[in-house]
């Protein structure tokens, strides 16, 4: 840890004296940069991040409108759950799919920028729940095509960064996607479902038995990616799959007021891609 902050120290120290030369403006607001600790953004726009903490699905987190909602029954699920209970076990997903943590994720998946594994990764840390507690970390794995032309899987590296916090092993390699899909983000809810079947397998099964299994992926939109992963981990025979994402798409209606303030007025009636 303390060699890590030295570490820390250090590029902080470079990429303050590098913006002399190259200045540098936040990608959230446009600010010029100058000793902010996050690449790419500065501490005001940074600390407009907030985790959602509102009532939700017990099963898939999905925020409720009310909080009658789980006033009278806390273990309360969604009608998707009720109607087909997911493979996973329980999912997290921590922070809601907002600007500026909506640029971050994209800047760092699309966009190459590796330096913000790290605080996202922090921020993830920093909302863990509390009864999270599993025997091993496997990431939401890319495709071999894709992960050619990105070049890195952004989940590993969300993952590797959890692993190292809580201290358990990442397995990297054994849950594979097998099939070549077109990006879920240009599909409807069905053709997302018909998209993933079958798209992922279980190299080794026998180094997953009746382990606790921890998916880790980056944004969660319908959860059909990480239902799959579960399914398939489930059939190779493991033990309960959970699943923790950073960030999740979620309607303006179900958007705190308090976060619509800090962020000013949505574009659109729905948030996320």
């Amino acid at each position: 840890m303390l060699r890590e902050a030295i570490q820390d120290r250090l590029f902080g120290w470079c990429r303050q004296a590098l913006r002399f030369v190259l200045p540098v403006e936040c990608l959230a607001c446009g600010h010029p940069l100058s000793i902010d600790p996050v690449p790419f953004f500065c501490t005001a726009c940074w600390q407009n991040i907030h985790p959602l903490r509102q009532p939700a699905c017990a099963r898939c987190d999905q925020p409720f409108v009310s909080e009658a909602a789980t006033t009278y029954t806390p273990n309360h699920q969604c009608h998707n759950c009720q109607k087909r209970p997911p493979n996973f076990q329980r999912a997290w997903t921590l922070f809601p799919y907002l600007p500026p943590l909506q640029e971050a994720i994209c800047s760092f998946k699309y966009r190459g920028k590796h330096t913000l594994a790290k605080p996202l990764a922090r921020l993830m840390i920093s909302a863990l729940p509390r009864e999270l507690d599993v025997d091993m970390i496997v990431p939401v794995p890319l495709h071999p095509a894709r992960l050619r032309e990105r070049e890195f899987n952004q989940s590993l590296l969300l993952a590797d960064r959890l692993a190292r916090h809580m201290d358990r092993p990442v397995s990297a390699t054994n849950l594979i996607r097998i099939t070549a899909t077109d990006p879920q983000t240009t599909l409807t809810r069905q053709a997302r479902l018909n998209n993933l079947r079958k798209a992922f397998d279980v190299r080794q099964p026998q180094d997953l038995r009746e382990k606790r299994i921890l998916l880790v992926d980056d944004v969660f939109t319908t959860g059909t990616t990480l239902n799959e992963c579960a399914k398939a981990l489930r059939q190779a025979g493991s033990g309960p799959v959970f699943a923790l994402t950073l960030a999740r798409t979620v309607d303006a209606a179900l958007v705190p007021d308090r976060l619509r303030v800090d962020q000013g007025p949505p574009a659109l009636t729905h948030i996320g891609l």
